[in-house]
């Protein structure tokens, strides 16, 4: 999976051509014309299409530093108030329809489903209407309905009510027939393919960054919570407990390279450098995580591991100041520059201060690195998206417990204190109060263990404290981002509250 492959949009043409009176065939092949006719002929098909189903992943890269940068978490930084615009305004509370990287996400993960559906239309027969059997192949669907329902997840939370459609690949006449589905409506599509993913997909892929059932399970349990349905998602994350994964011994090891795909790691986004294929004009599709050069330390020189960058989505000093001594996770997560230069004088460093909403600190966790990139370097870095770690299934199922309708806060404080004595490398940092305090403390620990993965702004949401945390949040308005002006024209949407 860590090869990209893309596919052109698929375009199906009837024509019929009259002549003397009489009906004359027409093969559009005459033309060089390509129909899906032309795909789902073999197994083979079947499983590059599959392949295409995964590649708008990798265009959500935004979708993380959004969920950070919204919060309290970073600022966008950059050289100054007109970089990244787009990410500038979403910071200040200032986003409208019109923002650029709200659009991206949008299309992107509308992409991802409409090729899902397209697999999905021709499940059962092919385009000629055969049927194509072969040894997996329920599997293969089953990694289809995840990606279905993850993309659907990502457009929910962004946006909340949403066009929910599944029976098939929508084409531009479809446009102005799309309608906005209540929320509760697309969760429940959500999970429909979650548990038909579950009943489907092996628990081991031999491939990695392909789609196991224990994904399929995590990303169930986390959908659960945010619909507030307690008890099914501890129900549903402790088979994720109960199966092969561990926590890393050591923190920072998760974000390196050679920790990608690790025994922490439920579900990650793949990346690639093995092509130097670049297009400026299409920054964050089919290459590589163009999230990690924004990441960097602008004009960055001297003999470190890391490359420079862009001087974007920096961690603010709130957040460094929220862990407490002993804590791994804070150096691993936000990186001071000028400690790092002056505990290491034998790189001999010099790097431009970032202009604009400056910090002193980076994101550690996806700072570029030297070698990890190719072709044209600012697009081309290979760092996967920890996406879903095994780290957070335990913090995820100790909430789930303590606010279940018959709450366990025994089994909350040992999936909670599990994540604190890997981050203290001991057990004098253990939680042990119970209900409400014992809450905040599982949300405190989210924040510090997922700090710069893209939950932040999220969990503040859906446990109704944004307001109270964010500036410029306005209750009623911000819990969700705008649906973009264009889809607003063209489909005739309604638009968000606020907006």
């Amino acid at each position: 999976m860590k090869r990209i492959i893309q596919l052109s949009t698929l375009l199906a043409l009837i024509i019929t051509v009259a002549s003397c009176k009489k009906w004359v065939d027409y093969d559009p092949h005459d033309d060089y014309k390509v129909t899906d006719l032309d795909y789902f002929k073999s197994e083979d098909d079947y499983r590059t299409m599959v392949v295409s189903v995964y590649s708008p992943l990798q265009w959500l890269n935004q979708a993380v530093p959004i969920g950070d940068i919204a919060s309290d978490n970073a600022v966008t930084g950059g050289e100054n108030a007109s970089d990244v615009l787009g990410l500038q305004q979403i910071d200040d509370y200032t986003h409208t329809a019109n923002n650029d990287y709200l659009r991206e996400i949008w299309r992107s993960a509308y992409e991802g489903i409409n090729r899902a559906n397209y697999m999905h239309q021709y499940k059962d027969k092919n385009p000629a209407g055969n049927v194509i059997s072969f040894a997996g192949k329920d599997a293969l669907y089953g990694e289809v309905y995840f990606l279905r329902a993850y993309y659907y997840f990502v457009l929910v939370r962004f946006f909340g009510d949403v066009p929910l459609f599944a029976d098939r690949r929508l084409t531009l006449t479809d446009s102005r027939t799309l309608k906005r589905s209540p929320k509760a409506d697309v969760y429940k599509q959500i999970e429909t393919d979650l548990n038909t993913a579950i009943a489907a997909l092996p628990a081991i892929n031999a491939q990695p960054g392909r789609i196991t059932r224990y994904a399929a399970q995590a990303l169930l349990g986390k959908v659960m919570l945010y619909e507030e349905k307690f008890d099914a998602a501890a129900a549903m994350l402790e088979n994720v407990i109960a199966g092969p994964f561990t926590l890393v011994k050591n923190f920072g090891d998760i974000f390196l390279q050679a920790g990608e795909n690790g025994s922490e790691s439920v579900f990650e986004i793949q990346y690639s450098n093995l092509s130097p294929y670049y297009n400026w004009g299409a920054a964050t599709r089919g290459q590589g995580n163009y999230a990690v050069q924004q990441c960097g330390i602008r004009g960055l020189n001297g003999g470190s591991p890391y490359a420079s960058g862009w001087s974007t989505n920096l961690p603010t000093q709130n957040l460094a100041q929220a862990y407490t001594n002993g804590d791994q996770r804070k150096d691993v997560t936000v990186l001071d520059i000028e400690a790092y230069k002056a505990a290491n004088p034998q790189f001999n460093i010099t790097y431009q201060v970032a202009p604009y909403k400056n910090t002193g600190l980076y994101n550690q966790k996806y700072l570029p690195r030297k070698g990890e990139t190719s072709g044209q370097p600012e697009l081309n870095y290979l760092n996967n998206y920890r996406t879903i770690r095994f780290a957070e299934v335990l913090l995820m199922a100790a909430e789930a417990y303590n606010r279940s309708s018959a709450p366990n806060d025994n089994k909350a404080q040992e999936y909670l204190n599990r994540v604190r004595r890997r981050a203290f490398n001991d057990n004098l940092h253990d939680i042990i109060t119970t209900g409400t305090a014992l809450r905040q403390a599982i949300w405190d620990e989210r924040r510090l263990e997922l700090a710069m993965e893209g939950d932040r702004f999220f969990d503040l949401v859906r446990t109704g404290r944004a307001a109270a945390v964010i500036t410029g949040f306005k209750t009623g308005k911000h819990e969700l981002f705008p649906i973009p002006q264009q889809e607003v024209q063209v489909s005739g949407l309604t638009q968000n509250p606020g907006y």
